[in-house]
């Protein structure tokens, strides 16, 4: 497996920049390597629905079922389905990095917007460049797109 590097950052996206950037952005979905020791979870997943608004459970579950099926995933595991800060910040790529920001020093610093985040380690067969390569990516899926 190669080692992965870390993605540098070049600016964070203001509250203004990040509410026009969402404008009409229905979900981003992000696939990451899972650390070392999920063998059978490779990849991790982090879904960014564009929603301020908290789920009810049953909402959750629908959501989190629409994700494997469309993006054939399977055995998900340490779930995390909840309201959380959001930041974005630019790179290399075309579209900002969504980041899901934990740490109290982030959330006091780095500008970000509360989106309901779903997060977990899965596998798919849809994503080999996360698992063979060892890549980081996102995709922005738009309201009239889904």
């Amino acid at each position: 497996m190669q080692e992965s590097t870390a993605i540098k950052t070049t600016h964070y996206l203001t509250q203004n920049e990040i509410d026009q950037l969402l404008e009409k952005v229905e979900y981003i979905i992000m696939a990451a390597p899972s650390p070392d020791t999920f063998s059978e979870t490779p990849i991790h997943f982090t879904i960014f629905l564009n929603t301020t608004q908290e789920l009810p459970n049953d909402i959750k579950d629908a959501v989190l079922e629409k994700f494997l099926s469309e993006n054939n995933i399977k055995n998900p595991i340490h779930i995390m389905s909840q309201l959380s800060p959001v930041g974005f910040a630019t790179t290399k790529q075309n579209t900002p990095m969504p980041m899901l920001l934990i740490q109290p020093q982030d959330i006091m610093s780095i500008p970000h917007k509360y989106l309901h985040v779903i997060d977990f380690l899965a596998d798919s067969s849809s994503y080999k460049e996360v698992k063979k390569d060892s890549l980081t990516g996102w995709s922005y899926v738009y309201e009239n797109e889904a």
